[in-house]
């Protein structure tokens, strides 16, 4: 019986492979996602659709750890960003992570993003790292479950990985996503466990 559960088992690996469908180390790629409606995110209103062919990497800028209410903390951003300070549409950026790993939902894909920025965001997929890396490093957590997902918004949106870059790349004015975290895309070490992550 042994035997036979252990042949099944080999077979159903080499089907899988023959066929190109993943195996269970993309489907842990994938990053658990906390929706809108898990952090009480308000409607956004109307603003540009655009088709993101970029992703983006920002810092938030604000020091912070593991031991900060996260969800109130990007709803806090959201309040201050539709408020009469900026009067944006929404959060400014697609998706935040946190400290602990933890990916939270932000304004929906196909909507440009909105930032303090000179750069146009139209395009750009842009994920933003919860913290202030210029003066912290960025945990371990963090900085794999960014890695993952931009594996997975890759896949998902059809988006090169050889766009991916930093809001410092697109900007002369700025030091973000702080030193801290740029020296991973610097070295290639991001771009090149994305890719380990789609093989």
């Amino acid at each position: 019986m042994k035997k036979c559960v252990v042949l099944t088992s080999v077979i159903f690996s080499l089907i899988m492979h023959s066929c190109g469908l993943r195996n269970d180390r993309h489907i842990a790629a994938r990053p658990v996602i906390v929706t809108r409606g898990e952090w009480q995110a308000a409607t956004a209103r109307p603003y540009k659709s655009h088709k993101p062919v970029r992703i983006t990497v920002h810092h938030e800028g604000t020091l912070i750890d593991s031991t900060k209410n996260v969800a109130v903390f990007i709803k806090n951003i959201q309040r201050w960003g539709m408020g009469n300070d900026r009067k944006w549409a929404d959060v400014p950026y697609h998706f935040f992570v946190a400290p602990d790993g933890r990916v939270y939902e932000g304004r929906n894909v196909f909507t440009a993003g909105e930032t303090a920025t000179e750069y146009d965001p139209s395009g750009h997929l842009l994920i933003s790292c919860l913290g202030n890396f210029e003066k912290q490093e960025i945990p371990k957590k963090q900085l794999d479950a960014l890695v993952a997902l931009i594996a997975y918004c890759s896949r998902k949106y059809d988006i090169a990985t050889d766009s991916l870059g930093t809001h410092r790349d697109h900007s002369g004015k700025t030091d973000c996503p702080g030193k801290n975290l740029y020296r991973y895309f610097a070295d290639g070490s991001v771009g090149k466990r994305v890719k380990e992550l789609q093989q």
